[in-house]
C-alpha cells in the first residue's frame, strides 16, 4: 500500500497512467511541466521521485520517457479503481492510488460473449431487464449453474441448468415463470458476471 498522494502528485500520477494505457508509453519532463504549468524541470522531477518513493513509478535515469508502472493493473486499460469493501453497515470508501481492479480475464477473454436480458424471468436472481449477462463459452454446465441453453431449432434461454435421467429442466429466476423442461439442450455457455447499465 502507498502512502497517501499529494493532490498535484495524484494528478501527475493520473495523467502518467493515462498515457502509459492510451499510447504505451509515458509523458516527458517538459510534457508533465507544460501540462501543469510547471516551469521548473526540477519542480516536474520533485513530483516524479515522491512517486517513486512511495512505490507508484520506476524510472530509468537514462531515457527521457522511461517511466514505468510498478502496478500491473494499472497498465491495462480494463481497470477501475477498487473503492474498498463495503458490508451492510455504513463504511467509508478509501480510493487508493495503487489499488485497481482488472476485470480483463473475467470479461475480454476470447471465450467470452455477451448477452442482454429481456424481461424478468431472471428478477430474482437480481437479474433485471435490460442488464447484460457476461458468458464463457463452454459446451458443459454443473448443476444448479446459470448457463445459455440451445434447443435443436436454435432457440436460446439463459437459465439455471439441472441435468435429469430423462432430460433437463432450465428453470427460471422467478417463481412466476414456468421451469421448461426438454428432452435435449445445448450448451452454449455460463454466466460469470452480470453488468447493469448505468441508469
Amino acid at each position: 500500500m502507498s502512502a497517501q498522494l499529494t493532490d498535484r502528485q495524484q494528478n501527475v500520477y493520473n495523467m502518467i497512467r493515462d498515457l502509459i494505457v492510451k499510447r504505451g508509453y509515458g509523458p516527458t519532463v517538459r510534457e508533465i511541466g507544460e501540462h501543469f504549468g510547471i516551469k521548473s524541470p526540477n519542480g516536474v522531477m520533485c513530483h516524479l521521485r515522491a512517486l517513486e518513493r512511495k512505490g507508484l513509478i520506476n524510472r530509468s535515469p537514462n531515457k527521457s520517457r522511461a517511466i514505468e508502472l510498478t502496478n500491473p493493473a494499472d497498465r491495462s486499460g480494463n481497470s477501475i479503481p477498487l473503492g474498498g469493501i463495503v458490508s451492510a453497515a455504513p463504511t467509508r470508501l478509501a480510493f487508493e492510488p495503487n489499488d485497481r481492479i482488472d476485470f480483463s480475464e473475467m470479461i475480454f477473454e476470447e471465450d467470452r460473449f455477451v448477452v442482454q436480458v429481456s424481461g424478468d424471468s431472471l428478477i430474482e436472481a437480481k437479474i433485471a431487464d435490460g442488464d447484460y449477462v457476461i458468458v464463457k463459452r463452454q459446451d458443459h454446465a454443473t448443476p444448479g449453474q446459470m448457463a445459455v441453453c440451445q434447443n435443436v431449432h436454435g432457440d436460446s434461454v439463459l437459465r439455471y441448468y439441472y441435468p435429469e435421467p430423462n432430460g433437463v429442466r432450465l428453470k427460471a429466476a422467478n417463481a412466476a415463470v414456468e421451469t421448461l423442461f426438454v428432452t435435449e439442450t445445448k450448451i452454449v455457455g455460463v454466466a460469470v458476471a452480470i453488468v447493469r447499465p448505468a441508469l
